[in-house]
């Protein structure tokens, strides 16, 4: 049984029709990418996943359980944490603070601390700013606090929402460094992000999604290899 089941599911925004029937897995453990253009429907999906967009069909399911009933702080509590397109730190907060607030749901003082000196051991730049409102931090360390901060619930499954967007490149490079390292120490994680080539390359799965339909699945590498996949996002004729 996959750790997280998405099958035939419809999200819409009032009457326009958003996902139409997506369906998708993840094994515990993995990377799965979604690659696909804007308004294709990739943050919509993490949204219906997290709770925060209901599906009208389908179902959502975390190691075997129907997420759809719950509301989106309930889903956070069954292990499904999300770091949002455009990071959405608490701005006036410390960096501290807003790693705290990722633990809000926990009650074990202890290794709440130890997962903040985790954190900190992933991300050095975050110690280093500890006590600085996160609105002034840039946006390279904004997106390793939004993904520290995720962490600090312990989910079973971390969405992604565009790490990459807006960075330069050599802390792209970074960004999804970390994203392997979070992986190799047992996280499991759903990355939609438009840099497709660099997503493909940390990923060992992947969905294409046009206009809310999933159209295609496949290893990593076989997407990579795929014809209409280099031609439509990653730019080789």
């Amino acid at each position: 049984m996959a750790l997280l089941e998405v099958e035939d599911v419809h999200s819409y925004y009032g009457n326009i029709h958003a996902l139409k029937g997506v369906s998708l897995y993840i094994d515990e453990g993995e990377i799965v990418s979604l690659i696909g253009t804007n308004g294709a429907g990739k943050s919509t999906t993490l949204k219906t996943i997290s709770g925060i967009v209901r599906p009208r069909q389908g179902t959502v399911r975390l190691a075997g359980e129907d997420l759809s009933q719950y509301p989106a702080h309930e889903i956070v509590l069954k292990g499904v944490s999300q770091v949002p397109e455009g990071r959405g730190v608490f701005a006036r907060m410390t960096v501290m603070e807003n790693l705290e607030m990722g633990a809000y749901v926990r009650d074990d003082a202890k290794r709440i601390l130890d997962d903040i000196d985790h954190v900190f051991a992933l991300f050095p730049r975050l110690k280093e700013r500890y006590k600085q409102a996160a609105g002034t931090l840039s946006g390279g360390e904004q997106q390793m606090l939004a993904m520290g901060r995720a962490m600090m619930g312990r989910p079973k499954v971390m969405l992604l929402d565009e790490p990459s967007m807006g960075l330069a490149p050599i802390l792209v490079e970074s960004i999804f460094e970390t994203v392997q390292n979070i992986n190799k120490e047992g996280a499991t994680v759903l990355l939609v992000e438009q840099n497709a080539l660099m997503a493909l390359q940390v990923a060992h799965r992947g969905y294409v999604i046009q206009t809310g339909e999933i159209v295609l699945h496949d290893s990593a590498k076989a997407l990579q290899d795929n014809e209409m996949v280099q031609k439509a996002y990653l730019g080789i004729d």
